[in-house]
């Protein structure tokens, strides 16, 4: 019964910080409640004891994904004196996050503590390897969504690298060919000097 209240709350929690990504109008608030929404998705990883998952999605989102973001709002024109003005204001809010998501641990932490009275709760024996039993499942029953996500990650990296190699004016280009036809007797002048004792 805990842990289904605890699931519903974290939803609902998830939920709100995703429309809060749709709807904020400020960027800095869309990435605070995108880092809330990976958040809570690991917290929904953790009930359900995949660990490796959690970990995961904090490390890899949070902490790389979320700093590409943040340098693409730090590009933005974002009035630098007004941000360091609104510092104060903006902080009861951080803190009211901050505190959620430690309240949120400690009841994951005290459920998985507790789950031995709990009824109905599946319990795992000691030697369970999450990372294990997910390559398993990976690799076997899911191997061909899992190397079609992995050829679609691979375009979608060559399709950056094109549109960041697109022709543009005054754009210096290299031209393998070219320099390959090129004539050394076109580039290279060999100028005969006289000594002091030749003249």
């Amino acid at each position: 019964m805990f842990q289904t209240i605890l699931f519903y709350v974290f939803s609902s929690i998830l939920l709100v910080a995703a429309l809060g990504v749709i709807f904020s109008k400020n960027p800095v608030h869309s990435i605070m409640f995108l880092v809330g929404a990976f958040f809570q998705s690991a917290v929904l990883w953790l009930l359900i004891e995949a660990e490796f998952l959690a970990i995961v999605l904090v490390l890899v989102y949070v902490g790389a994904v979320m700093v590409l973001f943040l340098f693409v709002v730090m590009m933005l024109d974002i009035n630098v004196e007004e941000a360091k003005s609104s510092i104060a204001k903006y902080t009861p809010f951080g803190l009211l996050i901050a505190g959620l998501m430690i309240v949120e641990l400690m009841q994951v932490i005290k459920l998985r503590s507790a789950n031995q009275t709990l009824q109905g709760f599946s319990i795992n024996p000691p030697d369970y390897s999450n990372t294990e039993s997910l390559g398993s499942v990976l690799y076997t029953e899911h191997v061909y969504a899992f190397e079609i996500a992995s050829v679609i990650l691979l375009l979608a990296i060559v399709a950056a690298i094109t549109l960041t190699m697109r022709k543009r004016p005054g754009l210096k280009v290299q031209d393998i060919a070219k320099q390959v036809a090129v004539d050394p007797k076109d580039r290279l002048k060999i100028i005969k000097m006289k000594s002091e004792t030749e003249s």
